[in-house]
């Protein structure tokens, strides 16, 4: 038995079977019936004439400014950082934020930006907090209306999954509203620049992927069953700069850019590969076989190798060379999390809470620890320790050298999805508070409690 669709039409099911058939695409896209099919309308540099120009990027060497941070692998320059926190110490502020999101908390000079949904009101925003007192300066509302239907969505995500990119003068971020994506870009004010839908897409689980920045593109993912693609647009304009198709697979990874094998990559996994692109262009590179259709974790690089880990249904963790030849791959799945690099070793903390960690050039396991909880965050390096939450509101502390060596255990609110971001000393937290009907949201700043002389000096000035 085939299905055809076409539009919102399904044809070619024996007459027994279409009542049972139209009940099922009725569900809801998200059920797993018939996907309404959206070519890719392919654009490329040539069609477009828009020219890639150098960055002009206005950011602080400490500026926290996209998903994974500046290093796009998660990593943090060595810089004293509190490494026990709870309640009662090293909080600099906690602010509530109204909705709901699973995107991390980016810090651009004295504000931190978060994206978050509002179910009630259907709203999808982007919020503005004084990184000093953690008060809010303002809130746009980006999107009103057009939430996907019931179903389309998983339980477990929100209709602010992707995390916001910045390149010190816009902040872009990508959402899934009316069945499509669009991009939309504000000032530091918070005023909308511009707004471009780049393409349909048809959800089963929602958007995960965040934007990433490469010169003077804004560039996004979208797999998706109705017709996978990724876009570059110009962060002046909004303009399509380019736009490649990617099949028909449902899968969730950010796409990251890194300069490997001496050229610049876009690299993402999913769809049953890990594929690389010419940012710039949009051009396929090379694209090898591995790991599942399904992947949301982003690629780390680490020199010349870089490794990526999913998915469904199939399970691998895998080391490519920079031009995606095969250097050693094992059967352990990191579905929901990244990984990290850490010194010459590749760190996962997996969906299950078990920390593993390989030597990055052999892939030999060097060792196995459970952790407590089930885990959605990813991981963060900061000089030479690891910080990563759980979905119970608890932030494991630990080295991950030649062996494991617990730092510590800090529990804050009652859950964690979203990643930590970490700039000039402090850490960003954005938690759950609260469960069911009673949760709320909150952004917390950690950082290391002034002793009491210097902070006397301080409120003296």
């Amino acid at each position: 038995m085939r299905c055809y669709c076409y539009g919102y039409s399904c044809f070619g099911f024996p007459s027994a079977m279409l009542l049972s058939a139209m009940l099922l695409f009725a569900v809801g896209l998200g059920g797993g019936g018939c996907a309404k099919q959206n070519p890719v309308e392919q654009v490329s540099t040539s069609q477009s004439g828009i020219e890639v120009r150098d960055s002009a990027w206005k950011l602080a060497a400490d500026d926290w400014n996209a998903w994974r941070g500046r290093s796009q692998n998660g990593i943090s320059a060595d810089e004293p950082v509190a490494k026990e926190w709870s309640d009662a110490s090293n909080i600099r502020w906690r602010t509530d934020v109204s909705g709901r999101g699973h995107s991390s908390p980016i810090v651009i000079g004295d504000s931190v930006f978060v994206s978050t949904a509002d179910e009630s009101k259907t709203t999808q925003s982007v919020v503005c907090l004084d990184r000093q007192s953690g008060l809010e300066r303002w809130r746009t509302v980006i999107h009103q209306g057009g939430f996907p239907g019931r179903g389309a969505v998983h339980n477990k995500a929100s209709h602010a999954n992707g995390t916001i990119a910045c390149d010190g003068r816009r902040l872009y971020t990508a959402m899934l509203n009316s069945a499509a994506i669009t991009v939309t870009a504000l000032d530091l004010q918070g005023e909308i620049s511009w707004q471009r839908e780049v393409g349909k897409f048809v959800s089963k689980f929602g958007y995960a992927p965040s934007p990433v920045l490469y010169k003077s593109l804004v560039i996004v993912a979208a797999d998706n069953k109705g017709g996978g693609y990724l876009a570059a647009v110009d962060g002046e304009t909004g303009e399509v700069v380019w736009r490649v198709g990617r099949g028909t697979g449902d899968s969730y990874s950010s796409p990251m850019v890194a300069r490997v094998g001496g050229r610049d990559q876009l690299l993402i996994s999913g769809n049953d590969s890990v594929s690389s692109y010419d940012p710039a262009t949009g051009n396929r590179l090379w694209q090898t076989e591995c790991i599942a259709e399904a992947t949301c974790g982003t690629i780390v690089v680490s020199g010349d190798r870089l490794f990526a880990s999913g998915g469904y249904p199939e399970s691998e963790t895998v080391c490519l060379s920079a031009d995606g030849g095969h250097v050693w791959s094992n059967n352990k799945k990191t579905y929901e999390p990244s990984m990290l690099v850490v010194g010459d070793n590749l760190l996962t903390v997996n969906d299950g809470g078990v920390a593993i960690c390989w030597n990055a050039a052999t892939g030999e396991q060097l060792w196995k620890q459970r952790l407590d909880g089930n885990f959605s965050a990813s991981p963060v390096l900061v000089g030479d320790t690891v910080f990563v939450p759980n979905l119970n509101g608890d932030t494991f502390v630990f080295r991950a050298g030649a062996k494991y060596e617990a730092v510590a255990r800090n529990r804050l609110g009652n859950d964690c999805y979203a990643s930590p971001a970490v700039s000039g000393g402090d850490i960003f937290l954005r938690i759950g508070v609260g469960k069911g009907a009673d949760r709320r949201e909150q952004v917390v700043c950690i950082g290391l409690d002034k002793p009491a002389d210097l902070a006397d000096e301080s409120a003296g000035q």
